[in-house]
């Protein structure tokens, strides 16, 4: 789910790697480097970092790179030995190869009061082998159920709370004119993942899930995986909105279906809740716009409480760094990292801090109902699932989406899924 963040957007118009020089007072004859991406929230870290510099003896260069060139740059850097001093990753498979190949070292003895601050969901995401390998740097982006009121009214329905209940909705809505149950930008991919990764959760828990990140064999042809993915092509036939392959995220296509009551339901990240306000007010004012987890599986053995998305973006510190460059990142992370100004910053943006002592600072902000819900689904949730395109190794990232576009477009059976992600292994 990396394509659509909104720390990520409007990159397309920039070039792919611009210069910051962040400067301050005093400095050092080796400075750090630290490499973020272009556009979007980025610019708060940008920000964030150089009033580090301005406060600090030493000082922290950075670089901003467009999302998809950053992902094969910093590979070639950090396999080379030529990281920046703080590398930016999603944690999953990129981390543990870091991990690994020994390119980064452990935090555990550097991050002074964060990890009691970060909600443990999302700081287990940089924890490998009981050590810390990486601390979340930015906004959490959990995967949320939006809904349409209105639609739900008009036809006697109800929030679901279970996955029976859904089915009743899907049901219902079936043979309705001019209205599906579940809008899906199938064109893009990315956002159906969303839904493969729920309901394998749901029915499996996130066992299933860390099997294949672990690199076990034969991980991908679980009966979970193979459940959900007859799901969705279920969903396909009866549920998902009519023409899915054709609806586009990257123009907010699934979102606008939300809003103009084409669709009673979207599946999407947290950045949706700012998308709709921007971009669709009426409905965004109307009273309709409504937000809920997604449904338990009755018969699953997955906690409920579970959440995918994103937990954040991570700061890892490189091992081929010099003393002097990693203490600078030691200083940044433990003591600067998630200060009062950041904080506000986020908040007053409609970003959600992974931070356990933020419930007053949302109280009174414009989201603040929004923003309770994603913080009480994060802080309450047994296990924070990763994006699986991040999550899996860099090696199996297209196969897996490429895969997803074939189920989507009903060219490939699910057993058929399994076995070449099997085979990419």
């Amino acid at each position: 789910m990396s394509r659509r963040s909104i720390l990520q957007t409007g990159t397309a118009s920039v070039a792919a790697a611009s210069l910051l020089a962040l400067t301050a007072c005093g400095g050092s004859e080796e400075q750090a480097e630290a490499w973020i991406l272009t556009g979007g929230g980025w610019d708060a870290i940008a920000d964030d970092l150089e009033r580090f510099n301005e406060s600090s003896e030493s000082t922290i260069d950075v670089e901003a790179i467009e999302n998809d060139a950053y992902k094969q740059q910093i590979r070639t850097a950090v396999g080379s030995g030529d990281a920046p001093t703080m590398i930016m990753s999603w944690t999953g498979g990129a981390l543990l190869e870091y991990v690994n190949e020994e390119r980064v070292v452990p935090l555990d003895d550097h991050v002074g009061e964060l990890e009691q601050r970060v909600h443990d969901s999302v700081w287990q995401n940089g924890v490998v082998e009981d050590s810390v390998y990486a601390v979340p740097l930015n906004d959490v982006q959990p995967v949320v159920l939006y809904y349409n009121q209105d639609v739900l009214d008009e036809h006697g329905l109800s929030v679901p709370e279970t996955w029976s209940d859904m089915e009743s909705i899907i049901d219902t809505l079936e043979g309705v004119e001019d209205v599906d149950a579940l809008s899906v930008a199938g064109g893009s991919v990315w956002p159906a993942l969303m839904w493969l990764q729920y309901l394998t959760d749901r029915h499996g828990g996130e066992e299933v899930f860390s099997a294949v990140v672990e690199g076990e064999e034969g991980a991908w042809d679980n009966e979970s995986i193979i459940y959900a993915l007859e799901t969705m092509q279920e969903l396909g036939e009866s549920g998902f909105i009519d023409n899915y392959n054709a609806v586009d995220a990257a123009q907010n296509e699934d979102a606008q279906l939300l809003a103009d009551g084409r669709a009673a339901f979207l599946l999407q990240g947290s950045w949706v809740y700012a998308t709709i306000n921007m971009d669709f007010p009426e409905f965004a004012d109307s009273g309709s716009f409504g937000f809920t987890t997604f449904p338990e599986l009755e018969e699953g053995e997955g906690d409920p409480s579970n959440v995918v998305g994103n937990p954040a973006n991570f700061w890892s510190v490189s091992s081929d760094a010099s003393e002097a460059e990693q203490e600078t990142a030691f200083n940044y992370i433990s003591e600067h990292l998630y200060n009062d100004e950041a904080v506000d910053d986020m908040l007053n943006s409609g970003s959600l801090p992974p931070l356990n002592d933020v419930e007053d600072k949302i109280a009174g902000t414009d989201a603040e109902e929004f923003l309770t819900m994603a913080d009480d689904m994060v802080a309450n949730a047994n296990h924070f699932q990763l994006s699986w395109d991040q999550a899996v190794s860099p090696s199996e990232e297209q196969p897996l989406m490429d895969n997803l576009a074939a189920i989507l477009q009903g060219n490939m059976t699910p057993q058929e899924f399994v076995e070449d992600m099997n085979s990419q292994q």
